[in-house]
């Protein structure tokens, strides 16, 4: 390996390549990031992909430092012991320290007929698909999207927007995040682009065919489309290469971001679970824990000890097509304010923030070690305090 200190980077999304960027701050350090695509998505436009407005690349050019080299492949396999990766053309790559930034998809859904009929929005190739599935359906068709957090409902805002027919079918409530009173300015948005919404218990699917949804409370809904943003997935990279995982598949790390099992394997974004505890799947988490994930490397190259992950949720934002939208506040500990911003505040604010999670990138790759986030300091040495009570606490 030579003199250089090499690391690759597993992922070329908003954790990975915030992390890449992050770590050409030393001379002497050599940045490979390999992904399975030659463009980097914002995953933020997926909706708007699918809806027409926005395609939903930005070329690695414009977000990846100059002499961080990119691999356009996918890893098979991470042998730890040998500190080396394996491509699935066959070639290895190895490496002096690995962070792992897989990032996150649709979770498989276990409804009958959801594989097969219905169509998920979490990858670029998922939502190109729905797109063209979409083109060749009429507007007078009925579609439904299954899920209602953020993706659900701006999937379904962008469509009814478009005129369409959309119902969207939530096992819980429209927006669960959002304040009660954002809640109910949520379902008025809504309502006036034309949405129907079906909410709790009974709304839940009990099977999707190929022109139908099945709620558990019997009810069939007619639908020549049928959209699946429920759920969570991570690629089950890790796992299969012996490394231990969350239940849902994260690597499980230290509150440096450091693997449990091996000191140069550092998680990145949604694919990280530190102390089991993993944070909000968002892209302003990723591209912060991303930070901090170079961070540990740099400090460990050094000599250094690294820092725990300190990370507060300012905000989230959701969009209700292209001429509103909702930002609602939220405490450092991840719950939301009373306080929140709608209509053409909202919509500008959130633009901005989807502007602005390639921006932080662009930043970082033309000055490394630029981007700041705000801490919190108490909320998360609270959770994990009272995860190890849990953890001691006697059985009954």
């Amino acid at each position: 390996m030579g003199n250089n200190i090499d690391v690759v980077v597993i992922g070329g999304g908003y954790a990975g390549v915030m992390a890449a960027n992050r770590l050409t701050q030393r001379d002497d350090v050599t940045v490979t990031v390999i992904n399975p695509r030659p463009v980097f998505v914002p995953r933020l436009r997926l909706h708007q992909l699918v809806g027409g407005t926005h395609d939903a690349v930005v070329d690695y050019a414009e977000v990846l430092a100059e002499g961080v080299r990119l691999v356009i492949d996918n890893v098979t396999r991470i042998d730890a012991a040998a500190r080396s990766v394996t491509l699935a053309e066959g070639a290895a790559i190895g490496y002096d320290y690995l962070i792992y930034a897989v990032g996150s998809g649709s979770a498989g859904p276990q409804v009958p007929g959801a594989a097969e009929f219905a169509y998920p929005v979490a990858t670029l190739e998922a939502a190109q698909r729905l797109r063209s599935v979409l083109f060749d359906t009429p507007l007078t068709a009925p579609v439904t999207v299954v899920g209602g957090g953020p993706t659900g409902i701006e999937t379904a805002a962008e469509l009814a927007e478009q005129g369409r027919t959309v119902t969207l079918v939530c096992g819980s409530v429209v927006g669960p995040y959002l304040h009660p009173r954002a809640r109910r300015t949520a379902r008025k948005y809504l309502a006036g682009l034309g949405v129907t919404v079906l909410e709790g218990p009974d709304a839940s699917v009990a099977e999707v065919t190929a022109a139908a949804v099945e709620l558990g409370d019997g009810r069939v809904l007619a639908s020549a489309v049928t959209i699946w943003t429920a759920g969570f997935g991570v690629p089950d990279l890790a796992d299969r290469s012996g490394l231990r995982t969350d239940t849902a598949g994260r690597l499980l790390t230290d509150e440096t971001l450091t693997s449990l099992d091996d000191d140069r394997i550092v998680a990145a974004g949604d694919s990280a679970a530190p102390s089991d505890l993993p944070f909000r799947m968002s892209a302003y988490a990723a591209g912060c824990l991303g930070a901090h994930a170079a961070d540990t490397v740099l400090n460990r190259i050094a000599g250094e000890r690294p820092s725990p992950i300190d990370l507060s949720f300012p905000a989230m934002c959701i969009s209700f097509g292209r001429d509103a939208g909702i930002f609602q506040l939220g405490h450092k500990d991840d719950t939301a304010m009373r306080l929140y911003f709608t209509g053409f505040a909202g919509k500008k604010l959130k633009e901005f923030s989807c502007a602005a999670s390639v921006k932080h990138l662009v930043t970082e790759a033309r000055k490394p070690g630029s981007h700041h986030w705000p801490k919190d300091g108490k909320h998360r040495p609270a959770l994990l305090l009272a995860q190890s009570a849990d953890a001691v606490a006697p059985i009954a």
